[in-house]
């Protein structure tokens, strides 16, 4: 089979599908990481950032080849659910009663889209938006506002939800299944999307309830 006929087959586009999804997983654990010196404050945080953004074309590097990840991520996540749902027009009994599939697998077109809007509305507070304050400020300035911040926790959720399924699903594709431990990487996989996403959500969290945070 060729390489072309590879990626346009099924079995193909699950792969690159699973290995965007990998790689977006260690973006989002690598941007915790730098998110979490929010919590020994302001200036900690901020020297994050400076640090960051003195790294200049490379980061636009970076950013490029991100958003080219994501954008072919949802493409093959649109055409797999689009030839699922040609696959199997009407939920039959089976699906119910099989047991086998997570709250993160059947909520997944959904969760899905919550992100995609998550993400431009994040781009739009914290990007395309005149840095005239620190980047401490800002936080504090956007998540300090109900609104803001329970869409984000709600977010953070969804994506908890998404990826605990990307995870399971690379096992999946690694061929790592057995009866034996699948209950334990099915719950693995879930814990381990929550730890990381329990930083994200601690951010709005403590903007919202705690006035000394980030201060």
């Amino acid at each position: 089979m060729t390489l072309s006929k590879a990626i346009c087959s099924s079995v193909g586009q699950k792969s690159i599908m699973a290995l965007t999804g990998t790689l977006l997983a260690l973006f989002l654990l690598v941007h915790a990481l730098g998110n979490a010196t929010s919590f020994l404050g302001r200036e900690a945080f901020n020297s994050y950032a400076d640090k960051l953004h003195s790294l200049g074309c490379l980061i636009t590097v970076f950013e490029i080849l991100l958003l080219s990840l994501f954008l072919l991520h949802i493409f093959l996540a649109t055409i797999l659910f689009l030839q699922n749902t040609k696959a199997r027009p009407s939920r039959y009994s089976v699906n119910r009663a099989s047991g086998g599939r997570t709250i993160g697998s059947r909520t997944m077109p959904y969760t899905g889209l919550i992100i995609l809007l998550f993400v431009i509305i994040h781009l739009w507070n914290f990007h395309f938006t005149e840095h005239s304050v620190s980047i401490a400020e800002l936080v504090k300035s956007v998540l300090s506002q109900p609104l803001f911040a329970f869409f984000y926790i709600i977010s953070i959720i969804a994506l908890a939800l998404h990826i605990s399924h990307g995870f399971w699903s690379l096992f999946q594709s690694l061929g790592i299944n057995h009866p034996k431990y699948n209950s334990f990487l099915r719950k693995g996989t879930l814990v381990a999307a929550l730890v990381l996403s329990a930083v994200y959500i601690f951010i709005p969290a403590l903007s919202m309830t705690w006035d000394r945070f980030l201060m």
